[in-house]
């Protein structure tokens, strides 16, 4: 009888013992829980980067450059026809630039051809060896295109019979020029970002040189559209800066356009010059 009380008794010893450790051991986890949260509020961890979205690139900075060497394109707008100096908005800006920037700017080369179409420009651009040499050459490119696209059709009619003679016909035609012409323009932007990703583009926008004239007045709006696409179509890149023009001629056509009724004097190229400076750091 006494051997099967002392059994009983070792065996209730154990149990309490088994039980004092369990307690202990809770003790100490619940312990070392609490100090872990304390530690986290009192020392908060970093924030992660992981979730966080990469900034946006902006325009690459031409103060980073040690020179600006710059490619000029398009049609007679960047070749400066109208000014009777010769200097043409790319000379004007060239200058203006130099002495924003504190640094020598350069003239890599001037392509630009009087009455260049987008379609010849964006030939030019995928197989003349000499465009892509000097686009790949600069850290700046000059851009005019698109006004002999909508335009062609009132000069010629213009050409042919003066004022007078101006159809709706060439309205019409001018309409349909203008989406082909801007899927162009979307085409020319591509190719030269291509033959060089890191370059400056700066177009130069649109104006209604016509708009003292009937019925040509109303061609303004589809000026208008064309600058609207090519704003568009500039934002698939962080290179291209769009320069507006259509403000400037159309409260003074009397005092920028030069006697041919088409293309800037000096004094209108000087104006889209100081914009040109203006949209670039």
């Amino acid at each position: 009888m006494r051997r099967k009380q002392t059994g009983n008794l070792d065996r209730s010893g154990a149990l309490w013992a088994a039980i004092g450790i369990s307690a202990t051991v809770a003790t100490l986890v619940l312990l070392a829980g609490f100090g872990y949260a304390v530690y986290d509020v009192v020392n908060p961890p970093a924030p992660s980067t992981v979730q966080q979205a990469p900034p946006i690139a902006g325009k690459p900075p031409l103060s980073a450059a040690d020179e600006v060497l710059i490619t000029a394109i398009g049609d007679s707008l960047t070749k400066g026809t109208g000014d009777r100096t010769g200097a043409g908005y790319v000379s004007l800006a060239l200058a203006g630039l130099q002495q924003k920037l504190d640094k020598p700017v350069k003239l890599v080369n001037n392509l630009a051809v009087g009455g260049m179409r987008t379609d010849q420009l964006a030939e030019r651009l995928a197989s003349d060896g000499g465009y892509q040499y000097a686009i790949k050459q600069a850290n700046l490119l000059f851009l005019s295109i698109g006004g002999n696209d909508l335009f062609q059709f009132a000069t010629k009619s213009l050409n042919e019979s003066g004022e007078e003679g101006i159809s709706e016909t060439a309205m019409q035609e001018m309409k349909a020029e203008l989406e082909e012409g801007a899927e162009r323009l979307e085409r020319i932007f591509k190719l030269i970002h291509e033959l060089n990703p890191q370059a400056r583009i700066v177009y130069i926008g649109l104006y209604n040189p016509f708009s003292d004239m009937e019925p040509f007045r109303e061609g303004g709006m589809y000026v208008q559209q064309w600058n609207k696409k090519a704003y568009e179509i500039s934002q698939a890149y962080n290179t291209i800066t769009i320069v507006p023009t259509y403000d400037l001629f159309d409260a003074a056509l009397s005092t920028y356009l030069s006697s041919d009724h088409f293309h800037p004097n000096h004094e209108g190229y000087a104006e889209i010059a100081v914009r040109v400076v203006q949209g670039l750091e």
